[in-house]
C-alpha cells in the first residue's frame, strides 16, 4: 500500500510554465473560421453545380439516343414481323402447291407403270422388230 501512494504524493513536473491563451494569434479566431468555411461551402456548391449540369446533360443525350435507338428497333420489329407472316404464308402456300404436284406425279407414275409393258416388249430383238415394221410398210 505504501507504494500505490507514491506517486500521487510527488510533485507535478512543470510541463505548463504559463496560462493557456489559445490560439488567437492563428487567422483571426471564429471569424477566420466562420471564412474559411464558407470559402469551402461555396466551393463546394460550384463543384456540385458544375457536376449536377454535366450529369444533366449526360443524361439528356443518353436519353435522345435510347428514345431514337427504341423507334429503330421497334420500326425493326414490325418489318421483321411482316416478313415472317409473308414467308410463312409463303410456305404453307408452297406446302400445299408440293402436295398437289406430287400427287400428279404419283398418278402419271402410276399411269407410265401401266402403260410400260405395253409399249417396251422385251421379248423380241431389234431385228425382229426391223423385221416386223418391214412387213406393215
Amino acid at each position: 500500500a505504501g507504494d500505490a501512494t507514491a506517486f500521487v504524493q510527488q510533485e507535478p513536473p512543470a510541463i505548463f510554465d504559463s496560462p493557456y491563451k489559445g490560439m488567437q494569434a492563428e487567422k483571426g479566431g471564429v471569424i477566420g473560421m466562420l471564412e474559411v468555411i464558407e470559402s469551402d461551402f461555396a466551393r463546394l456548391e460550384a463543384d456540385t453545380t458544375a457536376a449536377e449540369a454535366t450529369a444533366q446533360k449526360e443524361y439528356d443525350t443518353f436519353m435522345t439516343d435510347s428514345k431514337v435507338d427504341k423507334a429503330a428497333k421497334q420500326k425493326d420489329i414490325e418489318h421483321k414481323t411482316a416478313k415472317k407472316q409473308d414467308e410463312t404464308q409463303a410456305l404453307t402456300t408452297k406446302n400445299a402447291d408440293l402436295g398437289g404436284t406430287q400427287k400428279e406425279l404419283d398418278a402419271a407414275l402410276a399411269y407410265f407403270d401401266k402403260l410400260k409393258p405395253s409399249c417396251v416388249d422385251a421379248g423380241v430383238s431389234y431385228e425382229d422388230r426391223v423385221a416386223r415394221r418391214k412387213e406393215e410398210i
